[in-house]
């Protein structure tokens, strides 16, 4: 699934200005251990994680996830933001829960209304 319908299904705030246009979703991954995501996530995930800091970039550059959700209003810290701009890796921020992002993404990927 595209991932500029998945964003605006589920209200994510860019807040990166990185384009998406033809980013697709094919799974979603959501975890905060860093070595757990890089053992298994598949490329083409949608990180969900409460983690803010620039670690997060290298782990998604290297499974080559479509992007990274900053759930739980949690707010990125600048040289995180700064770096994912200059790496053209999507972040986006969402005031809902891990656990509750993580349903209605499950539901999108699987062809059902939210």
């Amino acid at each position: 699934m595209e991932l500029s319908k998945i964003s605006a299904k589920l209200a994510l705030k860019a807040v990166t200005a990185v384009d998406i246009t033809g980013l697709s979703v094919d799974t979603g991954y959501a975890g905060d251990l860093l070595s757990d995501v890089l053992a298994h996530a598949e490329p083409e995930s949608l990180w969900i994680t409460i983690q803010k800091h620039k670690n997060i970039l290298g782990v998604a550059a290297a499974k080559d996830l479509s992007a990274i959700v900053i759930s739980g209003g949690i707010v990125p810290e600048k040289d995180m933001l700064d770096a994912a701009q200059e790496r053209h890796i999507p972040v986006f921020t969402s005031k809902e829960s891990t656990f509750i992002l993580s349903g209605k993404l499950f539901l999108l990927l699987n062809e059902h209304d939210l």
